[in-house]
């Protein structure tokens, strides 16, 4: 079976999909609707505890030792996060969670693959069997096809919808996760900004773009004289965000020595300053977000599982673009609007040959190259196709020359047309990591972040 392989009549229930289930949006805001997912199985026929079962309450569902899997299987060749199953559209997708002993699936080893009713994994020397069950699960889906900036009326976003609400009626840390630019931040702002927090101040601290010598200082602030080059006490991002709340941007960069202390943050509710004697307390709604995958990380102990623990009070899941076409023309829409398109340019980019051109692209950097892409096709005044080649080097340079501008005036927008070009197609090139795009560029990461925010790169 090849990884991806969906095996004939997988996950199918006796009737009707057994995806979620759409409900008409009344853009009411309540609290949500529920859609279906079919429930499953899972049952040890091997191992500790043979005949022990567990049933799926919701469309995911994770095997491992640690205690935040929904089946945890204490045997020592069982990973702390081994393996999940998600059931969408499709059926039940097996995704491995980089696992130390690998997922087994009737007899092949798989990194992702589809289940087939009464299919035997094996963990370890830990084997489970997995059965569908003739019962559904309710999903709690938001009536709201907005939240914040993010837009979106199918019933993956709203469900990621109908999560934020809860988050932001609570104080609860929120770990934000998915792809990069899916708008992890804007989440984590409307998440704030729709709490009682909301009149208190919001931070936002990239961990992946600050070099980690000066991480600590940038979170918990420093005395003066505590490290050469310390002049004056300066004040940490978590004093500062006292009252409200702190956004922990790419939390799977924090680098291994800081992990303990943000955990003792979290535990603790009281920071250190560098150089400091003494805690003092902070009162602090924690956001994090990462483009990793941190159980993945916790296995291969790379991140400390309790502090995972700690962040992953509310666990969200923004969803890629390529699972939620349906959700592009609204989206479209609202970024054409941002960019000041006028009607005939509203018009042109919103035919539904074009849509459905943009609906059947891959979209690897997300909204944020739905983003790019839709202000190109501004730019050139033309509904260009995604998949499109890149327009001449020649045709762009007569593009930004006006001999009516002065030489500065026309060198200073080619130079922002270049740099805004050659970042994003850096990311991409990168998967979105900061500190080995700088790298790969030679420049110094802090450096790069400042240019990302200035040309809106950074989500």
């Amino acid at each position: 079976m090849s990884h991806t392989e969906r095996p004939q009549g997988a996950g199918r229930p006796a009737e009707g999909p057994d995806s979620v289930q759409q409900t008409r949006p009344t853009g009411t805001g309540r609290p949500g609707t529920s859609g279906a997912v079919r429930r499953f199985r899972f049952t040890v026929l091997e191992g500790p505890q043979p005949g022990q079962s567990k049933d799926s309450n919701a469309d995911t569902f994770s095997i491992g030792s640690h205690g935040l899997n929904d089946f945890v299987i204490e045997e020592p060749t069982v990973s702390r996060f081994h393996c999940e199953v998600k059931v969408d559209h499709d059926g039940a997708r097996l995704r491995d969670l980089d696992s130390r002993n690998g997922t087994v699936l009737d007899g092949v080893h798989v990194r992702d693959a589809y289940l087939r009713g009464g299919s035997i994994l094996r963990l370890g020397r830990v084997s489970v069997r997995f059965d569908f069950s003739p019962e559904t699960n309710r999903l709690l889906i938001s009536d709201r096809t907005t939240f914040g900036e993010l837009v979106g009326s199918s019933p993956v976003t709203r469900a990621s919808f109908a999560l934020m609400e809860r988050a932001a009626a609570s104080d609860a840390t929120v770990l934000l996760e998915g792809e990069t630019g899916t708008g992890k931040s804007r989440a984590a702002f409307a998440i704030h900004q729709a709490s009682a927090r909301a009149s208190g101040p919001f931070l936002t601290v990239d961990c992946g773009a600050i070099p980690g010598n000066l991480l600590e200082s940038e979170l918990f602030g420093h005395e003066k004289g505590s490290f050469t080059g310390a002049i004056q006490r300066r004040v940490g991002a978590f004093e500062e965000a006292d009252g409200g709340t702190i956004f922990l941007d790419e939390i799977g960069e924090l680098p291994a020595e800081l992990q303990p202390k943000l955990l003792r943050v979290l535990e603790n509710k009281e920071i250190r300053r560098l150089g400091a004697n003494g805690y003092q307390p902070v009162n602090v709604r924690v956001i994090a977000a990462t483009h990793r995958d941190l159980r993945a990380e916790v296995n291969a102990a790379r991140f400390r599982s309790d502090l995972f623990f700690r962040l992953a009070v509310v666990r969200i899941i923004i969803p890629a673009l390529r699972e939620r076409p349906e959700d592009i023309p609204l989206i479209a829409e609202r970024i054409l609007m941002a960019f000041g398109a006028g009607s005939e340019q509203l018009a042109a980019l919103s035919t539904p040959e074009f849509i459905a051109q943009l609906q059947h692209a891959a979209w690897p950097g997300n909204v944020r190259e739905l983003r790019n892409h839709l202000e190109r096709c501004l730019v050139f005044q033309d509904a260009m196709p995604p998949d499109a080649e890149e327009v001449s080097a020649q045709a762009v340079l007569r593009s930004l020359v006006d001999p009516k501008q002065p030489y500065a005036e026309a060198r200073r927008r080619a130079l922002e047309v270049f740099e805004r070009e050659y970042l994003d197609a850096l990311l991409k090139l990168h998967g979105g990591k900061v500190s080995q795009a700088a790298t790969a560029a030679d420049m110094d990461r802090v450096y790069l972040y400042r240019l990302l925010r200035r040309h809106r790169l950074r989500t």
